[in-house]
């Protein structure tokens, strides 16, 4: 099976037609065959009709015509030979073109088979003509007759049993990928999906040939058959191809599809004589609402750089331009640009980032996959890619079916306090399939080198081994145990050690189950899993709350001088900061804007009052256009800040107003909850949002407006995930009542819109 087969019958059509037009006395100046679609391209599989249009010059009388169209079509027929076609003159043929897609797709293969060289000629540069003139309203038709058809007939990569022409990423799309790129309207680069195009159509014709049958549904009684014969270990090893095949088709498309909808305009669509770019960070910018690596970038330099722009890319709900990918490509490829083990804590957060963004991380990681810039960052990736699962409970392949789970894991991020370790255990939750053994076992023993390169702390990984290990606990016991059986509570509750890992594993389990479908997934299992949880979380005496820091002795003696200093130490990839500074009501909010003023992104924070002072440790990144950060320049800022409030406030609404003319994309609401009991002198506070512009200064500015007093907060920031915990106190002293505490979380929801 292969392309000479596909050729050859298509030779041993033209060579029939050939003769059946000499035999039938057809004068070679007045008529002619011409092969569209398939045949025309020349790739004829056993099933496939022999599509052709018999052209004349109009000179023939009609009965003279119609005894010669008889004399060639009714010996096709007598030997079963399927065969659509027409007759037409050229003027007919552009007529029809102007009329119908369908024609017109067809006609762009055009060639000529036997009989006038001339006429088939004129309407190959007819059709050229006619889709290249009115392509701004031909391709639009063609992408909505696209999309009807992959509601129809569904995607290739992910169903049991596919359509290999029709499905979305199926021969079908390669024709009208093909179409677009004649239309000259936007550069494909077609040879990204030859090998893809070979697999399909190798596949397509084995099928044909085992079933005996010209129809193109792979149904699954057929796929031990065809992987046989085409010499695939197995129907695994075979749909996994398929798989991959159609992804490859389908990634290109969408991309052909947004690039063509952007061409040369800003992100108000209006049309640009010069592309406006935005930068968003070091060498990273937004240009043709594509996010772009810096053609200057240095790879080996800054081996974080690919993580970045994919994180950005998937923030702000955009996809990285292809360009910019393969140059990431081709500098994997030649050993340049490698994260070191482990990877520093940049690119583990920007990993985060890019698997937080929900549904938008979906188009970045698939572009990663295809572009096979993923391998080099997790080769662990590549035993599961594609990999399909024969399983009516599941709807997608394991690769898709995690990215899915880590989807879903976004929007329950505000339910647990570790989102970073949901989003990273949702992604690789099934790493285990795809032999044997028992897949959360063996997902156990495979997550540990892996997350301990990415650069998880011990404690972290023991987390992420139990989650991976027993992702499937809750949902099994829900449904197949005695909740009312004391028993059944205790051994759940011996596998989990904490709340922490209660509420992470439960959060597991919906996203999971959400991602699998409605067949595995049910209202009905929800609320099973969900009562499991709350008989666990009552025999479980531990608590979530982040605890107050502890000072040392030195930081002590520093706070009881009551005078302003700053320390900065560089520690490679962040910097850490520490400010003792004389307390005062709105401290946190002020010290947090200086430093967004000064462009340095808080990736943590713990401060804490004591002898009228307080001290405050920070975690910090410049962004691309902060200035040298020195520890006189920060003085001055602070002090400065410290004087006129106001002014910092105005300082940081034009950075917020610049930010907000990025895109966005949807994120769960913030959640603030307040703890009345957790401590004996303070009230807690927790804020749980996604990260955004000034977020610790809108939070510390509510609070100061609430008239009340930050003992300490300790600030984590996770990905793209914050989780802000504040110890607050009545300005007098002691903590806030219940009606005052919600006062105060009202507020702070109402700054965070």
């Amino acid at each position: 099976m292969g392309t000479r087969e596909r050729r050859n019958r298509s030779n041993e059509g033209d060579l029939l037609l050939t003769s059946l037009f000499q035999e039938s006395g057809a004068n070679v100046e007045e008529v002619a065959i011409a092969a569209v679609g398939g045949f025309g391209r020349g790739e004829l599989s056993p099933g496939s009709d022999l599509d052709i249009v018999i052209l004349h010059n109009g000179s023939l009388p009609e009965v003279q015509l119609g005894e010669l169209v008889n004399k060639i079509l009714y010996p096709i027929w007598d030997k079963k030979i399927k065969v659509d076609y027409s007759v037409r003159t050229r003027a007919e043929v552009r007529a029809a073109a102007s009329d119908d897609l369908k024609v017109i797709l067809g006609l762009l293969d055009i060639r000529l088979v036997c009989g006038s060289a001339d006429l088939v000629a004129g309407v190959q540069i007819d059709a050229l003509d006619e889709w290249r003139k009115n392509s701004k309203g031909r391709l639009p038709e063609l992408e909505r007759s696209l999309t009807e058809r992959h509601q129809r007939f569904g995607e290739l990569a992910y169903l049991l049993e596919p359509d290999l022409k029709e499905a979305r990423g199926g021969l079908r799309d390669i024709t009208a990928l093909r179409a677009i790129h004649k239309s000259g309207t936007i550069l494909i680069p077609i040879e990204k999906i030859s090998v893809a195009e070979s697999i399909l159509a190798n596949v397509r014709e084995a099928l044909h040939t085992v079933s005996g049958r010209d129809k193109d549904k792979l149904f699954f009684q057929e796929q031990d058959k065809v992987a046989a014969l085409l010499g695939y270990a197995d129907a695994d090893a075979l749909m996994s191809e398929v798989a991959q095949a159609a992804r490859s088709v389908d990634y290109l498309l969408d991309s052909t599809w947004y690039r063509y909808a952007h061409k040369g305009k800003d992100g108000a669509g209006r049309f640009l004589r010069r592309v406006r770019t935005t930068t968003i960070s070091r060498d990273i910018s937004v240009s043709n609402k594509e996010v772009v690596i810096d053609p200057s970038a240095d790879f080996a330099g800054d081996p974080v750089i690919g993580l970045r722009a994919a994180a950005s890319a998937a923030q702000l709900g955009l996809p990285l331009s292809m360009d910019s990918l393969e140059r990431l490509s081709e500098s994997l490829g030649n050993g340049l640009g490698h994260l070191p083990n482990p990877w520093p804590r940049d690119a583990r957060e920007n990993l985060i980032s890019l698997i937080g963004a929900g549904a938008a991380m979906v188009q970045v990681f698939e572009a990663l996959d295809q572009e096979e810039v993923l391998f080099a960052w997790i080769p662990e990736w590549k035993a599961v890619r594609s990999l399909p699962q024969r399983n009516v409970l599941h709807r997608h392949t394991v690769d898709r079916h995690m990215v899915e789970t880590a989807v879903h894991a976004a929007t329950l991020t505000r339910k647990v306090h570790r989102p970073d370790l949901l989003l990273f255990s949702a992604l690789f939750h099934d790493i285990g399939k795809g032999t044997e053994e028992d897949h959360s076992e063996r997902g156990e023993r495979l997550i540990e080198p892996l997350a301990l390169r990415i650069g998880f702390s011990i404690d972290d990984i023991a987390t992420i081994k139990l989650l991976v290990k027993h992702h499937l606990l809750l949902s099994a016991t829900a449904t197949r145990r005695d909740l009312d059986d004391p028993a059944t509570i205790t051994s759940v509750a011996e596998v989990i050690p904490d709340l922490q890992s209660l509420e992470l594993l439960h959060a597991l389990s919906i996203a999971d189950g959400e991602a699998t479908g409605r067949a595995a997934w049910s209202d009905w299992k929800a609320s099973l899993v969900t009562e499991l949880v709350n008989r666990v979380e009552k025999a479980i005496t531990d608590n979530t709350v982040a605890q107050q820091p502890e000072l040392t002795v030195a930081q002590r003696e520093r706070a009881e001088s009551g005078v302003l200093s700053v320390s900065i130490e560089d520690r490679g990839d962040v910097y850490a900061i520490e400010i003792v500074v004389p307390d005062s009501t709105g401290l946190l909010s002020v010290v947090a804007g200086v430093l967004n003023v000064m462009r340095l992104d808080v990736r943590s924070a713990r401060t804490k009052s004591v002898a009228q002072a307080a001290v405050m440790e920070w975690i910090v990144i410049p962004d691309p256009h902060a200035p040298a950060l020195t520890q006189e320049k920060l003085h001055q800022e602070l002090a400065r800040a410290l004087e006129n409030k106001s002014s910092l406030a105005s300082r940081i609404q034009e950075r917020i107003d610049t930010y907000a003319q990025l895109p966005t994309i949807p994120v769960p609401a913030p959640v603030v909850e307040t703890f009345m009991d957790a401590a004996t002198d303070a009230t807690i506070i927790e804020v749980r949002s996604h990260d955004q512009p000034a977020l610790l200064f809108r939070i510390g500015d509510a609070i100061t407006r609430s008239n009340i007093d930050i003992r300490s907060a300790i600030v984590t920031t996770l990905g793209a995930e914050a989780i802000d915990t504040l110890y607050v106190s009545e300005i007098g002293g002691g903590p806030l009542s219940a009606e005052r505490a919600n006062e105060v979380a009202i507020r702070i929801r109402a700054a965070l819109k």
